[in-house]
């Protein structure tokens, strides 16, 4: 899948290798101590029939995705779940399957304060947005994926991947093409152009966080 970063020069600059003010060292379930970062991206596979449309359609364990911040000394994960909101990552983490996710993060970079500040500011414009159960790509309503995807593009100007058209995903199965039935009745959006939390987990900008 193509990834293209689209930041001008003197973005990239303020993304410093090394650790900033907003890095902190914290156990992961688990696993080891590693070090989390604001801006990470957290993966985790979610149980529900949605979850497991989501794994058949996109070839991917990954069912739901959300970006970390710090929010008065405490880690936060970002989602769309219900409405877009912040949630306390151990309640985010228990959610998963065994309590297990994934962090990945841009390759080789650590972002520093202004690039944080912007990638949050993006992220908390779509807080209070309902969910999206359509995958629909416009600002209304909004998914996980979506939100993840939207804020690194509108906060940083990099475009982790490229969305694809809904007929672009896996839709044979039984159970996917009950559950379109059921959102789209007999005219399901195929060209509409989205994101799945495998898509981003595959994105070749991101590197897994050593657990």
């Amino acid at each position: 899948m193509k990834a293209r970063l689209l930041l001008p020069l003197s973005a990239l600059a303020s993304l410093v290798i090394g650790v900033s003010a907003f890095q902190d060292r914290a156990p992961l379930s688990g696993s080891a101590s590693t070090t989390l970062h604001e801006g990470d991206i957290l993966f985790q596979s979610t149980g529900g029939a949605q979850a497991e449309a989501i794994r058949l359609a996109s070839g991917s364990e990954w069912t739901h995705v959300g970006i970390l911040f710090k929010d008065q000394g405490a880690w936060m994960v970002y989602e769309a779940v219900g409405p877009v909101t912040a949630t306390p990552l151990k309640e985010w983490a228990e959610r998963g399957r065994d309590g297990h996710f994934e962090v990945k993060r841009l390759k080789g970079m650590t972002m520093d304060t202004q690039a944080i500040l912007q990638l949050r500011r993006a992220t908390e414009a779509f807080l209070g947005s309902p969910y999206d159960t359509g995958f629909r790509w416009s600002d209304e309503r909004i998914y996980c994926s979506e939100l993840v995807w939207k804020a690194y593009e509108r906060g940083l100007g990099v475009e982790l991947c490229k969305p694809e058209p809904m007929r672009a995903h896996e839709l044979s199965d039984p159970l996917v093409q009950r559950t379109m039935k059921e959102r789209y009745g007999n005219a399901p959006p195929l060209d509409e152009l989205m994101i799945a939390p495998g898509a981003l987990f595959d994105c070749p900008l991101l590197v897994a966080v050593a657990q």
